[in-house]
């Protein structure tokens, strides 16, 4: 049976988008519905709340990076194993950057896409009436994205509510819940947004309390009906080839606090393609495999954890001896890990890996953010010299030394303009701060 599906979008960032989704997922699952998760965008860590909130892993789906026939194939097998897929947005409902039509990393993109209704999380802190414009504004703004329902967020009282409902109500657009203030519900956040899923020791009883607000604030039936079937589980997926080509036959993946960042879909696709995933934790201070041929270091926070890391010798010299014959590829703080030197947020420089000779400063933080395009120098983990990737960059540490290896990308920004060269390569090992989502 197919699944049916909708989205939760809003009008900006902040506006409480994560919070009614994990209720919404936690409430579902609680009524025992087989409920998937997405989320719009190269996010990281909000996957991770989903699929503790699921039971089920995660995906992203991101227009600007994925090709259209990768978004249908992913999000037809969140259909194929599910009976209701809940997929979050990002920021502002259509908020994405210049591109061709379907293109722009938007969460509209999705909708108008995937034909799937809309939930708008609306913040109507220091409003009420004018709520009620904005929603018709939204509405009207394409008439291939369809918003269903409206969702109030940080409601102050009673006549608050019925001032706000009452008139996105006359609309023809229909409240379906209103949320209360209450910093009980918030998640804590840091740097690269939340904090993530693994490190709350209380991330159960977290979602049992957002279950719980869902239950008492959203009418659970009407949103539960709006979603409509998932069309792109009917697709012919047969012919979707790999995201990126695995950089081996058994791949050894860091896998620890230090390093999590890395996309669900992209294990999905090396696996499909053949390829065998095996994890390994540089901060229990474990070498790569022996037996693998091939080494991944993902990205995450390893300037937390940048002591730990620094007094890791066999994690550090097997990872030498590993490079000295086979590819190592570090993404971002696996990239960080890669060079001579990580300084800490106090500025106390640790010792890293030495394969690459770059150094890098989280005390001199400077915000990076933004999608790229990157084309191969050379052959590598990441595929032949020329091929062209669509990823991102998001991170606040930077090179305080460049080193003197080889670059290893040539780099735009999404709307095309050149960035010039970025990472490092030296024999067998790559790395650059850009992620890498899909060939382009």
């Amino acid at each position: 049976m197919t699944a049916r599906g909708l989205i939760i979008a809003a009008t900006r960032s902040g506006s409480g988008k994560t919070t009614v989704t994990l209720g919404l997922l936690a409430a579902f699952r609680r009524r025992g519905v087989a409920v998937g998760a997405a989320k719009a965008g190269p996010d990281y860590i909000d996957p991770a709340f989903h699929s503790a909130a699921t039971g089920a892993a995660g995906v992203n789906l991101d227009s600007w990076a994925m090709p259209p026939a990768m978004l249908d194939a992913l999000a037809g097998d969140d259909a194929r194993r599910t009976d209701l897929v809940v997929i979050e947005g990002v920021m502002g409902l259509f908020d994405g950057v210049p591109g061709p039509p379907g293109r722009t990393g938007s969460t509209a993109d999705l909708a108008r896409r995937l034909r799937l209704p809309v939930l708008l999380v609306f913040d109507v802190s220091g409003q009420s009436q004018t709520a009620a414009a904005v929603v018709r504004g939204l509405a009207s703004h394409d008439p291939g994205v369809r918003i269903a329902g409206v969702v109030l967020n940080r409601v102050g009282s009673e006549r608050h509510r019925a001032l706000a409902a009452d008139a996105i109500d006359a609309t023809g657009i229909p409240v379906v819940g209103a949320v209360p203030r209450d910093a009980a519900c918030a998640l804590p956040e840091r740097h690269l947004g939340l904090v993530q899923a693994q490190e709350h020791a209380d991330l159960a009883a977290r979602l049992d309390r957002l279950a719980g607000m869902a239950e008492r604030h959203l009418d659970l039936d009407r949103i539960a009906a709006m979603a409509v079937p998932m069309a792109a589980a009917a697709a012919d997926h047969s012919r979707q080839g790999p995201a990126l080509p695995p950089p081996g036959q058994r791949i050894a993946v860091a896998a620890d606090a230090a390093f999590t960042f890395m996309y669900p879909h992209l294990r999905g696709s090396w696996r499909r393609d053949g390829a065998e995933i095996v994890s390994f934790s540089p901060l229990a201070d474990e070498p790569p495999p022996d037996d693998c041929d091939a080494c991944w270091l993902p990205g995450g926070y390893p300037e937390l954890h940048a002591g730990v890391l620094a007094q890791a010798h066999r994690f550090k010299d097997g990872l030498r001896r590993f490079g000295a014959t086979r590819p190592v590829h570090g993404e971002c703080g696996g990239y960080m890990v890669l060079g001579e030197g990580l300084e800490d947020a106090q500025g106390v420089r640790h010792a890293m890996a030495g394969l690459l000779s770059h150094a890098t400063s989280f005390a001199a933080r400077k915000l990076h953010l933004g999608y790229r395009e990157a084309r191969l120098l050379a052959d590598g983990a990441l595929g032949r010299a020329g091929t062209a990737i669509r990823g991102h960059e998001f991170h606040y540490a930077t090179l305080v030394s460049p080193g003197d290896d080889s670059a290893f990308l040539e780099m735009t920004d999404a709307q095309g303009y050149r960035l010039g060269a970025a990472g490092g390569r030296r024999g067998h090992v790559s790395g650059a701060f850009f992620h890498a989502i899909a060939q382009a």
